[in-house]
Formats: C-alpha cells, structure tokens, sequence
C-alpha cells in the first residue's frame, strides 16, 4: 500500500460527536445546543422546510402537469423461464404464482413475458400476456387464460 492510500482509509471513519464531557472537549456544558430557547430543550425539532417567515420555496413555485403514478396500473413481471419451474400438466394462477415466490401478493396483476424457453404443457392465468408468451405456452400444447377485470 503507499502512504496516500493509508491516510485515506484512516480517515474513512469520522468519529460521531460525543456532547456534555467536559469543557475542553468543546462540547461541553451546553453541549453545543446554545443557551435558552426552543431548539436548545429536549425534544426539539426543526422543519427543514421552514426559512424563517419567509415564504418556502415549494409554496413560491407554481404547481404544474400531472402525475399518472397514483392511478397507473402496475404489473408483476413473471417470464416464460421462470414458469419451468413448475410440472408438466400443471395449472398456473396467481396463488401458485405466490406460492412459488415468483410474485409478492395475491392481489398483484401478473403479466406473462415471453423471455426465455418453455418446454411444459402448463395452463396458465394471468391478468396479461406478451404476444411471444402467448406463442411459447401455446406451442408447448399448454392454455393462456385471460382473468377478467373487474
């Protein structure tokens, strides 16, 4: 190792700042909280957001566009691969899909890609399929059922 290399290991770590030892430490006595008022009691806490009196920033912008994010329709991803796991003859839904850890929740809208091989007869339902999917179960002599949408 050189010697710059060692110094800056060596200075990685900083130590965390250990308050109310004494006078000489620097943080003594009031423990660097200053004296009297609401942030030097116990408890305190400041709103990163606050400047002061002054009108926040996020109150001075304008408030623009849209966001599908609370209204977007999110998928489960499970591929073609993954679903080699299972048996020959075998019927695969979302419960299987969970038991399987292929999927996070029961209530996941699963879609089917068509990423890798299959070579099982499987009868899968899933809330979508891609076109190759679709393609690859069928081929195998296996079904891909559509769940309906509410």
């Amino acid at each position: 190792m050189l010697d710059w290399e060692i110094t800056n290991i060596a200075g990685k770590k900083k130590a965390r700042r250990r308050v109310g030892r004494g006078d000489g430490s620097g943080h003594g006595k009031t423990c660097g909280r200053g004296h009297k008022g609401s942030s030097s009691r116990a408890g305190a806490t400041s709103v990163s957001l606050y400047e002061g009196g002054q009108m926040p920033l996020f109150r001075r912008l304008p408030k623009r566009g849209f966001s599908n994010y609370n209204f977007a329709t999110r998928f489960e991803i499970v591929n073609v691969l993954q679903l080699e796991s299972f048996n020959d003859g075998d019927d695969v839904g979302v419960e299987e899909l969970l038991k399987a850890g292929l999927i996070q929740s029961y209530k996941s809208k699963v879609k089917i890609l068509g990423d890798g091989e299959l070579t099982k007869k499987l009868q899968v339902t899933a809330h979508k399929f891609s076109k190759a999917a679709e393609q690859k179960i069928v081929s195998c002599g296996g079904t891909a059922k559509i769940i309906s949408e509410q």
